[in-house]
């Protein structure tokens, strides 16, 4: 495929997988972003690819896609990446029920998971509250990034290995044709252009955003000091409040029962959105959250109610050594109410790309090698690597 000017809007996770897809292809990349650094929800999470969180299939493949693509970043351009995967801790029996469930039809989804004994938890994951405890689903996939670093790092790493060209601080306003215009006057003109904005690509395209029915959802978290003397969460966690949150576990008969006696027992959760993970960044810091609170929901002030409901049911999950909060935040993510991404074509050679909701760090790079082999004609892949245990 002959080389094409690329125009790329918006440089979080969307932007630049698919600035990184178009460039080892040979296309000439320019990136806009319109703030001096992203700072939008691709900087505001966990750190989590959760492979385990898709649903089986073809979005389970992209996730894993997905998670080499992150594996080829750590070892290229230096990124952070842990090989952690997760723990999912059951504390009740439906719990257990669901987990136990979806381990037993895992071979057949071709998803990586097992049911792992309490015993075994004890002794292998401290960071498990042992009260009480079932046993856990293991699964050996997931992986822990930082992504206020990473993201910084994989531009500049675009941009000195690939090529790739970035206009920080420079606002598009419009997309017509294959041309991009800023808020200055200034524009450009490109073979195609894909734009990735994340809760911003209503400002350029407003009608097709509201036809696809496209949320605002606003989440809570918080990041704890680094904790003392090296110690380490180990796998990513997560319990049964988790379980009600990604479509993955939709395959297991007890999982309406858990949702019914959670939406009884603790109803307040089911109206903050709140399903409770943590994970671990390189610094120490362990990753708190988080809640799900949809458009007309959304203000700008923090909830303290919602922080102590996070952390009410973590102190449940988990033990850590320093339970001290150095941090606290907020995010706003665009989510489509069925599809895992939009992919919408406002023009031949314009793509629009958005409402990746919370999964980003996890699909992009799968949606941006699934876009481009289409594109392209051509499939550029890289080995697959085992996810270990």
């Amino acid at each position: 495929m002959k080389s094409l000017r690329v125009g790329v809007v918006g440089a979080g996770i969307v932007g630049l997988s698919h600035a990184w897809s178009a460039a080892r292809r040979g296309h000439r990349v320019t990136v806009f972003e319109r703030s001096p650094r992203a700072v939008g929800a691709s900087i505001r999470n966990f750190g989590m690819v959760w492979p385990l969180g898709q649903p089986p299939g073809t979005p389970y493949r992209l996730a894993m896609r997905s998670r080499r693509r992150w594996l080829r970043l750590a070892r290229e351009a230096g990124v952070w990446v842990r090989r952690c995967g997760s723990l999912h801790l059951a504390y009740r029996e439906d719990e257990r029920d669901v987990m136990a469930e979806f381990a037993a039809a895992a071979p057949d989804l071709g998803v990586a998971c097992r049911w792992v004994d309490a015993e075994r938890v004890r002794s292998r994951w401290p960071v498990a509250n042992p009260d009480g405890l079932l046993g856990a689903l293991r699964s050996p996939t997931e992986l822990a990034v930082n992504p206020p670093a990473a993201i910084g790092q994989i531009a500049t790493w675009l941009h000195d290995r690939l090529g790739v060209e970035f206009r920080f601080a420079t606002r598009i306003v419009s997309a017509q044709g294959t041309a991009l215009r800023s808020s200055t006057g200034a524009g450009w003109d490109f073979d195609r252009i894909v734009v990735c904005g994340g809760a911003d690509a209503a400002d350029l395209f407003p009608d097709q955003v509201r036809a696809a029915g496209i949320r605002l959802c606003k989440l809570q978290m918080l990041a704890t000091e680094p904790q003392p003397g090296g110690w380490r969460i180990g796998p990513h966690i997560a319990g049964g409040l988790t379980l009600r949150h990604y479509r993955s576990f939709e395959v297991c008969p007890s999982l309406e029962g858990l949702k019914r006696r959670i939406a009884s027992e603790t109803p307040e959760l089911d109206q903050f959105g709140i399903h409770v993970m943590a994970s671990q960044d390189d610094l120490g810091r362990v990753i708190l959250g988080d809640s799900h609170e949809y458009d007309d929901q959304i203000e700008p002030f923090d909830k303290q109610r919602i922080d102590d409901l996070i952390l009410r049911e973590l102190r449940r999950l988990i033990r850590l050594p320093d339970w001290s909060i150095g941090r606290r935040w907020h995010g706003i993510y665009a989510k489509h109410p069925q599809q895992a991404i939009l992919r919408d074509e406002p023009r031949p050679e314009l793509h629009l790309r958005t409402g990746t909701g919370g999964a980003g760090m996890t699909l992009a790079f799968g949606f941006a090698e699934e876009d481009w082999d289409q594109w392209s004609q051509t499939r550029d892949d890289f080995p697959a690597t085992p996810a270990g245990d």
